[in-house]
């Protein structure tokens, strides 16, 4: 467990969160009714194995509250063995459920928290994103990192999607405000910066999109990237990323270069389905990680369907960029690794 107040939290931010942090999608049993605890631990060794600094708990692979706080439990005890952090997405329906899952998590040892809005939160003002946040930061000591991001419908409010100036008094106003994920303002990267530049001396600041590491971490020194679905590239974000960090750029860009037809194929999978879902193909993501070689296995519908084509153009993706990638058949993805009757 990281060991903060409230008024040291950014402090604490500040100088542990340097690295890479993968994504955990919880495995269900093949009965889909409990966790498999198996297939949990097998994933967050792997995440160790291939060098990442921690993992975000995801919650929008139909899990119950029950079986997260399971999940909770499971990655807190493995990641201590392992040197893990553990990072939970504040992704639930409610506000009510999402502050009792945050002082959950807080009290069982995860280190913070990526903040998710409902389905149903449509605010009619920046006031009320302001009020939701403050009501979950004030509910425990646990940090906090925004999620700037335009998939939460908030481009009526401002044309960024998450404006800068709201970031900014978060920041002020909420001491365990500790990092920003940052995807704002798209098209174009100058939202991105923005955020950089204002709250990069205050905060940890990230864009966890990896093809972008080089720009940012040249041009502010960005410390930590997390997180998205870079296990798809294996352990390639995590030697890229030391390596701009260490200032070591032609061989940084060999690895950006090695994987790009993976990274191409990455972009148009999630071309097909971002658009009009809004939502992230989590099986997908679980398929891609699968190729090398984590669990795979059931999650809980509903959800998108994982389709043949794009198992076909995953699997490509790795083979043109002459990364490892499972050799076993798309059946027994869908039964996972460590299988749980």
């Amino acid at each position: 467990m990281a060991t903060y107040g409230r008024t040291d939290a950014r402090a604490w931010a500040k100088e542990h969160m340097r690295g890479v942090c993968g994504c955990l999608l919880p495995t269900l049993n093949s009965g889909l009714t409990a966790v498999n605890e198996a297939a949990v631990r097998h994933d967050l060794r792997r995440e160790a194995e291939l060098g990442y600094w921690g993992t975000l708990l995801v919650t929008e692979c139909g899990t119950t509250d029950a079986e997260m706080r399971d999940v909770i439990d499971i990655s807190v005890d493995e990641g201590k063995k392992l040197g893990l952090r553990i990072m939970l997405l504040g992704s639930f329906p409610t506000l009510a459920s999402t502050i009792e899952m945050v002082r959950y998590a807080r009290a069982a040892g995860v280190d913070l928290m990526l903040l998710s809005y409902p389905l149903t939160f449509h605010p009619a003002s920046e006031q009320e994103v302001f009020d939701y946040t403050k009501a979950v930061a004030d509910a425990s000591d646990i940090a906090v990192m925004l999620f700037a991001v335009h998939q939460w419908d908030f481009g009526y409010l401002h044309p960024s999607g998450f404006s800068p100036a709201l970031i900014g008094r978060m920041i002020d106003e909420l001491p365990t405000v500790v990092a920003v994920k940052n995807e704002i303002g798209g098209p174009g990267v100058g939202g991105v910066a923005e955020v950089f530049m204002r709250y990069g001396d205050e905060v940890v600041v990230t864009d966890p999109f990896e093809q972008n590491a080089p720009a940012w971490v040249k041009s502010f020194g960005m410390q930590f990237m997390g997180s998205s679905n870079y296990e798809y590239l294996g352990d390639v974000p995590v030697r890229m990323f030391d390596l701009l960090r260490a200032d070591k750029l032609d061989e940084a860009m060999e690895l950006y270069w090695q994987v790009h037809p993976a990274r191409q194929v990455n972009a148009q999978l999630a071309g097909s389905y971002m658009g009009g879902a809004g939502l992230i193909h989590r099986l997908l993501w679980k398929y891609q990680y699968w190729l090398n070689g984590f669990n795979g296995g059931p999650i809980r519908a509903p959800h998108l369907r994982l389709m043949e084509s794009q198992r076909n153009q995953a699997r490509a993706g790795l083979v043109r960029s002459g990364l490892p990638h499972a050799q076993g058949t798309d059946e027994e993805f869908f039964v996972g690794r460590c299988p749980m009757d």
